[in-house]
């Protein structure tokens, strides 16, 4: 966890020097500490000796393909962005699934990377501070109790509505993967059954916001996954 004064570290990952320094730019200017790495043994050096608080991770590496080190990453207990051309809808849930926080895809912006470093860190902060509850707009989920208000009143959940809101919480600003909340909520062998999440989103947005629409809180990343928006 970054210590309070301190500037946060940031490890990029990514053979191509010109993405480098356009991101070291545009992290530096943000306030934070860049470190580089051109390949994957750079990258593992560069977890061991200053231990970053988050890695940007490109998954075309000229000496190991880069989802071999989302394990590593993760294990380090930095924060995950891939950033990468492979565009695929499989390859994003692959990486996710891994243990990525976010993905990015090539050409990207530089302020939409920059909003979901930022993202990724604080969420970083909250799991390090094992925060039992999440809050947006008028609505509170607290994971400890198992209870959901809105505007201080409990909203009562179906069991499975409740476990899928219980999944994006946990993980506030990052997108699941449709495979990760289905085995988590809905068990093992249920990864395909998309149409279970579209029917438990359409009720939680009934139940917790005053204009249920499709891209709410409850944001659906088509193909991918959903994530809880603060």
């Amino acid at each position: 966890m970054t210590a309070p004064g301190k500037l946060a570290k940031i490890l990029v990952v990514d053979d191509e020097m010109a993405i480098r320094r356009l991101l070291r730019g545009s992290l530096s200017r943000a306030g934070m500490d860049v470190v580089e790495a051109s390949n994957a043994r750079e990258a593992m050096a560069a977890l061991d000796i200053d231990k970053p608080d988050l890695v940007l991770l490109d998954l075309g590496l000229p000496d190991r393909d880069g989802q071999e080190l989302i394990g590593p990453v993760k294990a380090s207990r930095a924060a995950l962005l891939v950033v990468s051309a492979r565009d695929a809808t499989a390859q994003k849930v692959a990486a996710l699934d891994l243990g990525a926080d976010d993905y990015v895809t090539k050409p990207f912006d530089t302020d939409e990377v920059l909003a979901r470093v930022r993202v990724a860190l604080r969420n970083r902060l909250l799991a390090d501070n094992t925060a039992p509850m999440v809050r947006f707009g008028a609505v509170e989920v607290d994971l400890a109790a198992r209870i959901v208000r809105r505007d201080g009143a409990e909203v009562h959940l179906s069991p499975k509505e409740y476990g899928f809101l219980a999944e994006l919480a946990r993980y506030p600003g990052r997108v699941v993967s449709h495979a990760a909340i289905l085995r988590a909520v809905w068990g093992p062998g249920q990864e395909q059954a998309v149409e279970y999440l579209r029917v438990a989103a359409r009720g939680l947005r009934r139940k917790l916001e005053d204009v249920p629409v499709e891209q709410s809180v409850i944001r659906n990343e088509p193909g991918v996954g959903y994530r809880l928006m603060l």
